[in-house]
């Protein structure tokens, strides 16, 4: 016959290994949302880059039409434009954005030396539609950076780290500018 105790133990590891297993689920499903919020967020910067990518042509062609002597700041504009649209994964995404910006900087720079082009009505447009993609892609890599701080805390913490391991979910990358002055928007005075 089976004591007492031996069913009384069986039922607290049955007990046990079920919460366990219904922990174990819950953090699997938490990881999975967390990822594809990951993914949606990605999306998000993803879309706000290529505006500012689409904008940039139009930006260079309106400059173009009032200065020739500082070709090398549009061909530096551009290629950085190209290179960041090829740009693959997070970390070459961010290098690439960097110094698109740094170039950008230089792009404003050249249009203070025009009195005439900050006046120019397309300019201004251009500019002020800018300073708008700017911020939204401020938003998105606030929005992406915080989808990667939840999923990285349940995946570096103590007991989802265990169940984190065992599907082979792992940290993922920070969007982030590399220098303080990277970390403010392209300014545009008119």
């Amino acid at each position: 016959m089976v004591s007492r105790a031996a069913i009384l133990a069986a039922s607290i590891l049955a007990g046990f290994l079920l919460a366990a297993g219904l922990y174990s689920i819950w953090v699997y499903n938490r990881l999975v949302a967390l990822q594809n919020q990951l993914r949606e967020a990605w999306s998000g910067v993803d879309v706000q880059l290529k505006r500012r990518h689409d904008l940039i042509p139009n930006l260079v062609e309106c400059v173009k039409g009032y200065r020739t002597h500082e070709e090398n700041v549009l061909t530096a504009v551009t290629r950085e434009r190209g290179v960041a649209q090829a740009a693959q994964g997070i970390a070459g995404a961010s290098t690439a954005e960097n110094r698109l910006t740094q170039n950008l900087r230089s792009l404003f720079a050249v249009a203070e030396a025009y009195p005439e082009l900050k006046a120019d009505q397309n300019f201004r447009q251009l500019s002020s539609t800018l300073v708008a993609v700017e911020n939204d892609i401020q938003f998105a890599r606030r929005y992406y950076n915080g989808s990667v701080r939840d999923l990285n805390n349940l995946v570096q913490t103590f007991p989802s780290l265990l169940v984190a391991r065992r599907f082979q979910f792992g940290p993922a990358e920070f969007f982030e500018l590399e220098t303080a002055t990277e970390r403010t928007a392209p300014e545009v005075k008119l």
